[in-house]
């Protein structure tokens, strides 16, 4: 739930007037390392765990957000307020995290880097946002490790993976705190079961494994040295045998047939490690030093052959009636891609009062990217190679021409700094309690020789209202500061003009906090505005983004979003969100035109409940309806003549469980379950309903008449899994 402004007085009495002075408003928020951020959602991490989701526990709760979007369940992205898959950050204890680059569909994603058995705290911001956290347009993740109070050892198994997780805490000091505490956890899926769901003939062989660690040692009271480490590796294996397509509508049914030949074999390997320092010398000063250093070597390896017929076909008998088309394909990959990066940050906190903090940082960054393109697909349609140009001499054969090539050999190592400062306040106004947080970042990156500006600002005032009732304000200028995806244009190459994307953002918001039914509820409802420029137009292919390299358009989008928080059931939290949002861009001039993430309208919810006689049963659910997404332009195509909107997205995952032992129960065991703490064996309902829902087209261009046909390609259907979790005492 978004925190709430808690304020406390401490009052002296001066005369027999009695006028009273107030001497201290404590703002406090129960998070893991301070922040003031009035924009950031609290969400539980046990929630997060329960969730049943196939792309992952935090990633699938944020989901249900009002202001977050996603079309695919296969993927842990998601989009933000109109903004792509790129422009969200995620941090872990502070320091910001990358995803893999190459990724094309969902499917090829695996794991999500967060673990949920290892998070305390998740907080998320959908816009607004503190000038602490960095430079992307969206929204910020940061999740907070949690450290282990005694020995644990706990796991789950499933038809889909599972993961081991064991810590402990060593050791005390005078007072009795535990000097060294580490945890580790290592995870496994494969999700060929579930991908076995999908309406095609082809073999899967995806295998997602990871490792992290969280060690902490506390020198003393003041000072603590912690260190966290990740290595993940993916790798996705796919031989496309055959597939059929049902489309159109009932005046023009349309079927498409294909046979393929070749396979794909893609691999992704990650690296993390962050040492950091944390020095509180007294409750006013705190100093943290971190070093980190990244790596991510990603090969994406395909040839796929493929032959295919679009016909038109007689609904009742199945018969085909039409033959629109035939033709073929070849789609051949030998992309490599090696990013490393590695810096150090200082941040510094000051409080010279509860009322007041100011807090600076400083962070240092060496970029090496490598880049390695070969990318090209043929298609040929009724005995011509696509694109093709009319001849008039008829004795001569069209030229052989590629759908798309792109090529390229890069290599460059950039420097990045950035520098942030900002200002928190409490104070009282009149009997209104105020928090205003103000302050600016500024960047530079030498690969384009830029340097950003982005001053931020929130304000919140709790009225002395009789209702329980928050107004929060907050904006500012948000830039998308270039990586690796927005310098590579459509031709493989990088391109060393290109600039950040500019966002000015206002957020208005409000918080009413209230009980119904003996039991306490929060309603929130968000406007928002975004003016844009400078962008980078891009295609979006089922996951992939495909920029232009050019800062070519402007945009604009706003929205509105709210959430009803609460103990639906007494003792569980669930919510249900709804939101409107809108988002356009202006390319070159042309007119304004839906950007490829155009949500519109959308609705989520998740549930918990469980059965009062046995309160052992339990059930979650999560439920989204989404209108569907623009498919955007085919690449290389022009975006203004092909504005086609994907159905709408539906879907119902459904998790119940029963807690043989559970600690909040106190039950008596005896044998050999005394060892255990917990032990829970649950069935999970992945798209309970079977709705096929559609994450991108297919375009199949006919030859003779130059229009290009919309294929749907659709996602997973009804899948059970059976999961089973412990904790060992």
């Amino acid at each position: 739930m978004v925190p709430a402004l808690v304020f406390s007085q401490v009052r002296k009495k001066k005369d027999t007037m009695k006028t009273a002075n107030i001497e201290e408003v404590v703002f406090q928020k129960q998070v893991t390392g301070k922040t003031n951020d009035l924009t950031t959602v609290k969400i539980s991490a046990k929630d997060a765990q329960n969730v049943a989701s196939i792309s992952g526990g935090i990633e699938g709760i944020i989901k249900t957000l009002p202001s977050v979007n996603s079309n695919t369940e296969l993927s842990s992205q998601y989009m933000v307020r109109g903004g792509n898959y790129d422009e969200n950050l995620i941090y872990i204890n502070d320091i910001e995290i990358y995803r893999p680059f190459l990724i094309r569909n969902s499917q090829q994603e695996g794991l999500s880097i967060i673990n949920p058995d290892m998070v305390s705290t998740v907080n998320f911001s959908a816009g607004g946002f503190e000038p602490r956290y960095g430079d992307k347009m969206s929204s910020a993740l940061n999740i907070y490790y949690r450290e282990p109070e005694k020995f644990e050892v706990s796991g789950e198994g499933s038809l889909i993976g599972g993961r081991l997780t064991t810590g402990f805490a060593a050791g005390k000091d005078k007072e009795g705190n535990r000097k060294f505490t580490a945890l580790f956890s290592g995870r496994y899926r494969n999700t060929n079961l579930v991908l076995n769901t999908l309406n095609e003939d082809t073999d899967f062989n995806p295998k997602y494994m990871d490792f992290q660690t969280y060690l902490n040692y506390h020198f003393s009271p003041k000072l603590t040295l912690s260190f966290i480490g990740f290595y993940s590796n993916n790798d996705y294996e796919m031989i496309p045998k055959a597939r059929e397509v049902d489309f159109g509508s009932l005046q023009q049914p349309l079927k498409l047939n294909v046979a393929y030949g070749g396979q794909e074999d893609d691999k992704y390997k990650n690296m993390m490690g962050t040492a950091s320092l944390n020095f509180k010398p007294s409750d006013k000063w705190r100093f943290t030093l971190d070093a980190f250093a990244y790596q991510n070597r990603e090969r994406e390896y395909y040839s796929i052959a493929s032959a295919y017929v679009l016909q038109t076909y007689d609904p009742v008998t199945g018969d085909p009636v039409t033959s629109y088309d035939s033709g073929g394909q070849i789609e051949h990959a030998r992309n490599d891609l090696f990013v490393k990066t590695y810096g150090a940050q200082f941040r510094t906190r000051f409080s010279p009062n509860v009322n007041t903090d100011i807090e600076v940082g400083f962070k240092y960054e060496k970029e090496n990217l490598k880049d390695l393109t070969n990318e090209w697909r043929l298609v040929d349609s009724a005995g011509y190679s696509l694109p093709h140009e009319a001849f008039i001499d008829p004795r001569n054969a069209a030229d052989l021409n590629l759908m798309y090539n792109i090529a390229g050999k890069n290599h460059i190592q950039p420097t990045r700094m950035s520098a942030y400062a900002q200002y928190s306040q409490k104070f009282f106004w009149g009997s209104n309690k105020v928090f205003v947080n103000a302050g600016a970042r500024v960047a530079h990156w030498s690969f384009n020789n830029e340097t950003i500006f982005s001053p931020r600002a929130q304000f919140a005032i709790k009225p002395d209202w009789d209702t329980d009732m928050l107004f929060r304000l907050s904006g500012g200028v948000y830039y998308q500061a270039p990586f690796y995806k927005e310098i590579k244009d459509l031709e493989g190459n990088f391109n060393s003009s290109i600039q950040s994307q500019r966002s000015i953002q206002a957020i208005l918001a409000n918080d009413y906090e209230f009980y119904m039914y003996d039991r306490p509820f929060k309603l929130t409802t968000e406007l928002y505005y975004k003016k844009m420029n400078d962008l980078i137009p891009y295609y979006m292919d089922n996951v992939r983004i495909r920029y232009t390299g050019k800062n070519n358009a402007s945009g604009y989008s706003y929205g509105i979003d709210t959430r009803l928080f609460g103990e639906f059931v007494p003792g569980v939290d669930s919510w249900l969100s709804a939101s409107y949002a809108r988002v356009y861009e202006n390319i070159d001039g042309k007119g304004d035109i839906p950007r490829p993430t155009d949500q519109r309208f959308r609705f989520a919810m998740f549930y918990q409940d469980y059965m009062p006689r046995f309160p052992a049963m339990r059930v979650n659910l999560t439920l989204v309806y989404a209108l569907g997404l623009p498919t955007g332009a085919p690449v290389f195509t022009d975006p203004y003549q092909y504005q086609k909107t994907l159905p709408s997205y539906k879907r119902v995952d459904l998790g119940l469980s029963y807690a043989f032992i559970d600690p909040k129960e106190k039950k008596n065991t005896y044998g050999f379950w005394e060892n255990f703490d917990e032990l829970t064996l649950g069935v999970q309902v992945f798209n309970a309903f079977n709705i096929r829902n559609t994450v991108s087209n297919q375009w199949i261009t006919d030859a003779n008449t130059n229009f290009m046909y919309p294929v749907p390609v659709r996602l997973t259907g009804r899948f059970f899994n059976v999961k089973l979790e412990f904790r060992i005492k």
